[in-house]
């Protein structure tokens, strides 16, 4: 039987590669005068270099530096963040998790992408993929050899489920030798995998990746 067709085929020649897909949608979507680049490149400008994970990381870094803050913080984060203008929307109920000595977590959401986009920013594309989403859960110290993190068999990994009701921080354990730095200088050691428990700090003096 056969069945109506509209003259535009455009999905059908978008790219594989998902950042030249990306691209190509945005194009189309222009050229249809559905959305506004400016308002766009805006959107994205905010959550990539002013929302992004530096907020995140100095959050951690005013925690590695004040006990109070740090107590606050893990006991109920949302009033802490609140105060701090880090709150709306994607980053509602915030739960902030410390990794030790004895225990190292990593944030996944199973079932979309759940993100605490005012603190970190635009979730990165292995966050969403689906071999992420199944194997942090099944396989988690595997997930994380190849993000390069290898934990002493001593450490536990408790892997925590992102949803729209709660989404999670990881406090990342603070480096050796970082004594005596200053809030910026610890924050600059503070990495976006770090916070979701894919990575660790950076050592002071180790050059960005």
């Amino acid at each position: 039987m056969p069945h109506d067709h509209h003259d535009d085929h455009s999905h059908a020649l978008l790219p594989p590669d998902p950042a030249l897909r990306v691209k190509a949608l945005e194009t189309i979507l222009t050229e249809k005068g559905l959305i506004d680049p400016a308002a766009l490149e805006e959107i994205i400008d905010t959550y990539q270099n002013r929302i992004g994970p530096q907020n995140g990381a100095r959050v951690v870094a005013r925690a590695w530096s004040d006990p109070d803050f740090k107590a606050a913080l893990l006991a109920d984060a949302d009033p802490v963040l609140a105060e701090l203008g880090l709150y709306g929307r994607q980053g509602e109920h915030m739960v902030v998790v410390e990794n030790t000595a004895q225990q190292h977590n990593m944030v996944v959401c199973t079932l979309c992408s759940c993100y605490p986009w005012p603190l970190l920013g635009i979730p990165p594309g292995w966050y969403k993929s689906d071999a992420y989403r199944a194997r942090a859960v099944r396989e988690p110290r595997k997930v994380l050899a190849e993000f390069g993190v290898t934990l002493p068999k001593g450490c536990a990994v408790r892997v925590w489920d992102s949803t729209a009701e709660v989404r999670y921080l990881v406090l990342p354990a603070r480096p050796e030798g970082s004594e005596g730095l200053g809030e910026e200088e610890l924050a600059a050691l503070v990495t976006r995998d770090s916070m979701i428990g894919t990575g660790l700090a950076r050592q002071p003096g180790e050059a960005p990746a």
